[in-house]
């Protein structure tokens, strides 16, 4: 079903309902950190699932795998910086189809959840590790950016076989 807007603006329910997921996954990610903040003490480890996954209390002061270690200013401007290009994008209609626009809602989300980190603590509140693979700890708004990202690709690469099938190169 395609959508059509001819003002080029999203229309207030959509966004109002974009906003509710928006600030309800912001709720989400800063009620586990609070969780963790109050439970764990830095370092210490909570079982969950032995052999799989366990929760421990770091503080990253860098981007994903810790990249950037240090730069806190520049992470929160650059953050800041997309999630107003986020907005800008959501409110101008200017990303195609629901799927994506949901994406793009998970990916601002998780990256204003470390954004409120970084401006009030000066570091991001990481505590899920799993434990099968070796891979970095991170938390919940990791993973609606991962989730958000994953799901952008696989509806990008959908849509290009959609495409192609279509004979629309």
């Amino acid at each position: 079903m395609t959508e059509t807007n001819t003002s080029n603006k999203r229309s207030l329910p959509v966004l109002a309902c974009y906003l509710l997921l928006f600030l309800g996954l912001i709720g989400l990610d800063r009620w586990s950190k609070a969780k963790v903040l109050g439970s764990l003490s830095s370092g210490e480890v909570v079982t969950v699932i032995p052999s799989v996954l366990q929760f421990r209390y770091v503080e990253n002061t860098g981007a994903a795998f810790s990249i950037l270690s240090g730069r806190s200013l520049l992470l929160t401007a650059v953050t800041a910086a997309i999630l107003v290009a986020g907005i800008v994008l959501l409110v101008l209609d200017k990303v195609p189809g629901r799927v994506n626009q949901i994406a793009l809602v998970l990916m601002m989300a998780g990256g204003a959840g470390n954004l409120i980190d970084r401006a009030l603590r000066h570091s991001v509140v990481d505590f899920i590790e799993v434990l099968f693979t070796d891979f970095a700890v991170f938390n919940v708004a990791d993973c609606f950016v991962t989730v958000g990202a994953a799901i952008l690709i696989l509806s990008t690469v959908l849509s290009f076989i959609r495409d192609l099938k279509n004979g629309n190169s």
